[in-house]
């Protein structure tokens, strides 16, 4: 006699085999965002979730953002004359066919968009992007004056 019933369509020990969309996680939320804001949809959560590294080197200010599955039409980088470098686009939904039905939703979709004020050491006119293995790079140089070694002088304290 079999103790696990087998014309369910489910195993006990593997709920995801057979017809059953048993998920032991769901309604859990998935990351500490969607803790402290429940309400907040897939479309506004991508906003958030777009993480970018800022990076001084000796020459060059480098914005590093992490767009996993993005080409380079659906990306924009912008500078306005007041010196904000402004990065935005739009991951857009895969189209379903008809036929399948997802069992399990997570990656993010929607459009981002995300600002930074550039400091005076920048010539935001020279900045260079370029995307690789998901990776958005925007470079922007510094000026001559900031990447010059200060020289270090003595004063001498009167009194």
């Amino acid at each position: 006699m079999a103790l696990i019933p087998r014309d369910l369509g489910w195993n006990v020990f593997d709920p995801f085999i057979g017809n059953s969309i048993f998920d032991p996680f769901e309604g859990f939320p998935r990351t500490l965002f969607d803790r402290a804001f429940p309400s907040f949809d897939k479309d506004v959560s991508a906003v958030a979730n777009t993480r970018v590294d800022w990076v001084e080197t000796p020459n060059a200010h480098v914005f590093k953002a992490d767009l996993p599955g993005m080409n380079k039409e659906e990306i924009k980088v912008q500078v306005a004359d007041d010196g904000i470098l402004s990065i935005s686009g739009e991951r857009t939904k895969e189209k379903v066919d008809k036929q399948d039905s997802y069992r399990r939703e997570e990656r993010s979709f929607g459009k981002f968009y995300r600002q930074f004020r550039l400091p005076s050491n920048s010539r935001p006119h020279e900045i260079s992007a370029k995307v690789e293995n998901g990776v958005l790079t925007v470079t922007v140089p510094k000026t001559e004056e900031s990447t010059r070694k200060s020289q270090v002088r003595s004063v001498e304290i009167q009194g």
